[in-house]
């Protein structure tokens, strides 16, 4: 299923809807076959959560030994936020949250996610990014984490100053059964349109760009990428 399906829609106004909900599929792996995905905010901090077919998490990439080739496990929320909304370039692609394990390598290091005082350590873990996402036909799924240049492109104070627009804001995501959730700072997310997607993500073999691609899709909730979800605010 390539990830590009709807693209054109993705800032179009979504229906009013809050949850997203997706039919089970037996050819996908439990592990990433969405069934229902939804968000809110208190208008400082937003809940992202995605609800699977299996268990969260039970599935990550095998480590090749090196950052050149290897595999990124994500389940991700493209919304319709601004990029510039967390600290990127504004109208620079499409800004998502992504919970990601990556067992070659750790692009979190200001965080030690396992607690072993070692925060260089623990790609492995899931953990939490935003990610501008953009239009790339060399990709396999056609998209990718947008390249950037660092020290010359906008990025958030957080990010971990590799060549593509990624940060690394620190929040811890909870995988626990069937959900995944992450709650994250973010202003303004009152009525912003939303997806869930789980996919895999793999670093240029060469290291070239672009750099990380989205080489495949397990599940987009909406089945185009139309964003259908509406992040609501809680009941005061």
């Amino acid at each position: 299923m390539p990830l590009v399906l709807g693209l054109a829609h993705a800032f179009s106004p979504a229906a009013l809807a809050h949850p997203v909900h997706s039919p089970t599929d037996d050819t996908i792996n439990p592990a990433f076959d969405i069934i229902h995905a939804e968000a809110s905010t208190n208008g400082r901090l937003v809940t992202f959560a995605m609800e699977v077919a299996g268990q969260a998490g039970a599935e990550k990439p095998q480590a090749v030994g090196r950052l050149q080739g290897a595999g990124v496990a994500a389940y991700v929320w493209p919304t319709s936020l601004d990029p510039s909304s967390v600290g990127f370039e504004a109208e620079s692609g499409i800004l998502a949250l992504a919970i990601t394990a990556h067992p070659d390598f750790d692009d979190t290091p200001l965080f030690d996610e396992n607690g072993d005082g070692d925060p260089s350590n623990d790609g492995a873990d899931w953990h939490s990014h935003w990610v501008v996402l953009s239009e790339e036909p060399l990709c396999g799924a056609g998209l990718k984490v947008r390249d950037v240049s660092p020290g010359q492109d906008v990025l958030p104070p957080t990010a971990p100053y590799l060549p593509i627009a990624l940060d690394s804001p620190g929040m811890s995501p909870v995988l626990d059964g069937s959900t995944a959730r992450i709650t994250v700072p973010v202003a303004g997310a009152d009525r912003v349109a939303f997806d869930a997607v789980t996919a895999e993500l793999t670093v240029n073999p060469e290291g070239d760009v672009p750099l990380l691609c989205v080489t495949g899709v397990h599940d987009i909730a909406s089945g185009d990428l139309s964003l259908p979800g509406i992040i609501m605010g809680e009941p005061r």
